[in-house]
């Protein structure tokens, strides 16, 4: 009786979560190794922009205690959504919705406070379009679904 009730999972679930969890991922690497202070992932994420990476580790490293964990909730509230979607949990859609937010606000201050002596900035706002756009998505998505009851 109880399954009658549940609407069937869609196939783009599984894929649209899968795709997540990987996107994701990479967003808690990044801040993993960025929080780290890896001189070789800094160097090869700041080139492009043409950072120095001393210069681009001494500004993440002067980040206010209140922006670190901003960017946490950003970063690994991203990746608890893409699981708890991949889960077929309701919580993904507040999660992730947390998580967006928190975006927004680490890269207003980020864009309003750029990393000194950064050359080419124009990468970086690309990156931060993606990324957002990719969160948004699946914000709504997560939405979408659990209002269609797929989400338990």
């Amino acid at each position: 009786m109880l399954e009658a009730d549940t609407p069937h999972t869609p196939w783009h679930l599984w894929a649209v979560a899968g795709v997540a969890v990987l996107f994701t991922s990479f967003g808690c690497y990044d801040y993993f190794m960025t929080q780290s202070a890896d001189r070789a992932h800094v160097e090869a994420a700041m080139a492009p922009a043409g950072v120095d990476a001393d210069a681009a580790l001494a500004y993440f490293d002067a980040f206010p205690v209140w922006l670190d964990a901003i960017w946490a909730i950003g970063v690994w509230g991203g990746f608890a959504g893409a699981l708890l979607l991949l889960l077929r949990n309701r919580f993904a859609f507040p999660v992730f919705a947390a998580s967006i937010t928190a975006f927004v606000v680490s890269n207003a201050y980020g864009m309003a406070n750029p990393i000194p002596g950064m050359e080419d900035p124009s990468m970086v706002y690309v990156v931060t379009a993606v990324v957002f756009a990719v969160m948004l998505f699946l914000t709504l998505y997560a939405r979408a679904m659990a209002a269609r009851g797929v989400l338990r």
